[in-house]
């Protein structure tokens, strides 16, 4: 039992302390706000580094540092414009500081910057953002670091559940979608859109760069319009997702790269706003109970309830990866994190 991989939506300097000399890998963020101020200054990606990575390093493993969170989903032109200046920023703070070998630098996107995600093989961005997409592509050549995308699944299922296969989305048994380009056959939906991204990457000369799966999730419930919200699916979704990762599974594309991905969320994040789903990705209640509990070796949700050794028991292989936000939870709930930390390390 052991999470190895966390991601991090902030640089929080308690949990990073926390997580000192447990091996554990984290990817830590410069918010969206920042992103202005860093390509414009040098000097402020440098002083942020210095703050944020520096001090933490060796004893905590800060592996990878995301300059922005889904920025091109703003429609914010001066954001967008400040998104790889600010990336370039950091990776030169990093390496003025000596940390350039150990830490990469990265941006995570969501999937609407695909334009066609069907049939994977013409997987396409959006011709509105190739002037900002065809440089990050180029930075990630150059660098080695991996373009990372945030896919949800249950999104496309809650939009149109009537032509949209929830087997097909939750990894359990279906007859699969055969690209007729290819040939390859997909039996879950992620894969396609780890594969669609890829071949929009090969259409602008990039097959150097890896995709890695900065969030997916499930949400356990929902309001009314939010079709398949269910603790059910959420269990099943992460339960199967899970398996999988712990085949060390690639895509029909990329059958001998293992998929790279994180399982949004670790807490319910009661206090943020927007749909009920928003606040129920969580593996958690805010209090420390589950939500539900899974087997990944199984793919098959049973309820709620379980006390919190035996649920991380059946939920973590030695791969597994968590995406943990701590923006909309309360201080309480942040400390109850790093006391649960301690918990899983001591009890590994």
């Amino acid at each position: 039992m052991n999470v190895n991989k966390v991601k991090l939506y902030d640089a929080d300097p308690r949990v990073l302390t926390a997580f000192a000399n447990t091996g554990v890998e984290f990817i830590i963020a410069v918010g969206n706000e920042n992103l202005q101020t860093m390509a414009a200054s040098p000097a402020a990606a440098r002083q942020w580094v210095a703050t944020h990575v520096q001090p933490y390093i060796p004893a905590t493993r800060v592996t990878c540092v995301t300059v922005g969170n889904e920025v091109f989903s703003s429609n914010d032109n001066v954001m967008m414009s400040s998104l790889l200046p600010a990336m370039k920023a950091v990776y030169a703070a990093l390496g003025d500081l000596g940390l350039g070998s150990q830490v990469t630098v990265s941006s995570a996107h969501s999937v609407n910057v695909l334009a066609t995600s069907f049939p994977p093989s013409s997987g396409a961005f959006r011709e509105d953002l190739a002037e900002y997409i065809q440089p990050i592509l180029d930075f990630h050549g150059q660098t080695g670091s991996p373009f990372l995308i945030n896919a949800y699944p249950f999104f496309a299922y809650k939009a149109n559940p009537g032509s949209v296969s929830l087997p097909y989305v939750l990894f359990e048994p279906n007859p699969g979608v055969r690209d007729p380009n290819t040939n390859l056959s997909y039996d879950n939906m992620l894969y396609a859109q780890i594969d669609a991204v890829y071949a929009a990457m090969k259409a602008m000369g990039h097959t150097d760069v890896g995709v890695r799966i900065s969030e997916t999730g499930w949400p356990s419930k929902g309001d009314e319009d939010e079709t398949g919200a269910t603790v059910q699916n959420a269990a099943a979704y992460n339960g199967n997702l899970m398996q999988r990762i712990a085949m060390n599974q690639g895509t029909p594309l990329k059958p001998n790269v293992p998929i790279d991905v994180y399982v949004f969320a670790l807490f319910n994040e009661d206090m943020k706003p927007g749909p009920t789903s928003e606040r129920n990705y969580g593996l958690f209640y805010p209090n420390g109970s589950p939500v539900y509990a899974i087997n990944a070796g199984s793919g098959s949700g049973s309820g709620s309830g379980g006390s919190l050794n035996p649920y991380y028991t059946s939920m973590f292989s030695s791969s597994s990866k968590l995406a943990v936000s701590t923006t909309f939870l309360t201080e309480r709930v942040i400390l109850l994190l790093l006391l649960q930390a301690i918990v899983i390390f001591l009890q590994s």
